[in-house]
């Protein structure tokens, strides 16, 4: 009876391969349990696909990523890295919505929720928003109704696209336009037609319907590479974790004994676990034979891209943090003059343009030619204002692409081989491509890696699990 107990508690092992959110919570977790984790990371910093580089004396971040109240993966991950002070949420919902397509001129129109329980604390807002007739304020109320009567993991739901379910549920074009795709591009990287009724759903219900607060907006007033790498590794080294950047795994395999071997670049590592948190069709590379029933799934699941431009005026133009545009080919436009560290007095803007595949190839100067002329429409003092700086950031496969029947590809976490798990926003975690889908697979990960270990796993968030 001895010899199980001293193999229980004898020191266990995990190489994480991936050091993006999902990777880096996976090794945050394990280490916190005892386990002695080997975080491997091809680049030269953590932070996967929300990063920052220099560019002269900026601080850029490679796109503007921004997360919700409701996602609690994320910000105990901010809590954890000792960061959620540096990327604060709104006290209140408040979204400034610029139409400079209508008819009697540019018109200013927000979305915003009132302190009362849920669906009244939309209702003003709603009832006042200028960019829709009264009939279509009052079809999206029903459709409304009939989203939040929805569950989001219906597999039907998955099978149909989100343009369908609203042209069933009388919303017009124009509803779409200005509201349901106004919120649904940005955080499923796709239009209504093109995006998954069952992601939407999620979406939707979770952000305007399970809580008043659950759609207020926090982002980063630091650059992320700061949270990302900087804190993060931190957090990590506290832990003593072995963090090993510029380092891609080149194999794993499984030996006779049941533990693992990764191999990389001038070393063999072995392990009683492995968390591949890489993408997939990295993923599918790696895998060895017999992991999964049909790896070839892995390639199946699509990505979406996003453009992200960089604008520095030489003065001030925009008064506000943010804003979103409808009647122009812009979609949201963040300041991250503070953030990145410019100085003299301009501004800098950051122009997000999601679902962006008739932009990601553009050359600089199409882009630049196309948007400018736009910024100008939108923002009157941008007009005859110094462009000190405009370049252009491209995420090819910035998100796996939300399409319909995406569901039934999205592996979970567990894989055949025992001791091989897999993590990221492309796992089954029942949300979009998002950095709180990210967090949450880590979680899953480490959680199915403790399970194995027989060790107790405090899941700091009950419904993550």
């Amino acid at each position: 009876m001895t010899a199980p107990a001293a193999r229980d508690t004898a020191p266990r092992t995990a190489v994480v391969v991936g050091g993006g959110l999902a990777g880096t919570t996976a090794a945050l977790q394990l280490a916190d349990a005892g386990v002695r984790v080997t975080l491997l990371e091809g680049r030269p910093r953590l932070g996967g696909l929300a990063f920052s580089f220099r560019r002269g004396d900026l601080d850029v971040d490679n796109g503007q990523h921004v997360y919700l109240r409701c996602c609690t993966a994320y910000r105990w991950f901010l809590d954890r890295i000792d960061g959620a002070r540096l990327a604060p949420v709104q006290d209140r919902l408040d979204v400034p919505v610029l139409d400079v397509a209508h008819p009697r001129g540019p018109r200013l129109g927000r979305i915003r929720r009132d302190p009362l329980p849920v669906p009244l604390h939309l209702a003003r807002s709603l009832a006042t928003y200028p960019h829709l007739s009264l009939a279509e304020r009052l079809s999206v109320g029903r459709a409304a109704l009939a989203l939040g009567r929805l569950d989001p993991a219906d597999p039907a739901l998955d099978g149909i696209d989100f343009a369908t379910w609203l042209g069933r549920h009388g919303q017009s074009a124009r509803t779409v336009e200005a509201l349901w795709d106004l919120v649904g591009v940005a955080t499923l990287n796709a239009t209504a037609p093109h995006a998954s009724m069952g992601l939407a759903a999620m979406v939707f219900k979770t952000g305007l319907l399970s809580d008043p607060g659950a759609a207020d907006i926090g982002w980063a007033h630091v650059p992320l590479g700061h949270l990302h790498d900087t804190l993060a590794g931190k957090a990590l080294d506290g832990l003593g974790v072995r963090t090993l950047r510029r380092t891609k795994a080149e194999r794993i395999t499984r030996a006779d004994d049941g533990r693992w071997t990764v191999e990389v670049p001038g070393e063999t590592l072995t392990a009683d676990a492995v968390v591949l948190a890489v993408p997939q069709a990295e993923t599918h590379g790696l895998l060895p034979d017999g992991a999964l029933d049909d790896p070839d799934r892995l390639l199946d699941i699509g990505t979406a891209p996003i453009v992200d431009l960089h604008v520095v005026y030489d003065r001030k133009v925009l008064k506000r943090p943010f804003f979103t545009a409808l009647g122009s080919p812009v979609q949201w436009v963040f300041d991250r003059t503070a953030s990145s560290g410019l100085t003299g007095g301009g501004q800098y803007l950051a122009v997000s343009q999601s679902a962006a595949q008739d932009d990601i190839d553009a050359p600089v100067a199409e882009l630049r030619e196309r948007y400018l002329p736009e910024l100008e429409r939108l923002l009157p003092a941008a007009r005859g204002a110094g462009v000190r700086d405009f370049f252009v950031t491209r995420e090819r496969t910035a998100t796996f692409a939300p399409t319909p029947g995406v569901g039934r590809l999205r592996p979970g976490t567990r894989t055949r081989a025992p001791g091989l798990y897999l993590a990221g926003a492309w796992t089954a975690t029942g949300w979009p491509a998002t950095m709180e889908g990210a967090v949450r697979s880590g979680f899953s990960a480490a959680g199915a890696v403790l399970s194995a270990f027989g060790r107790r796993h405090d899941h700091p968030l009950q419904e993550a699990a």
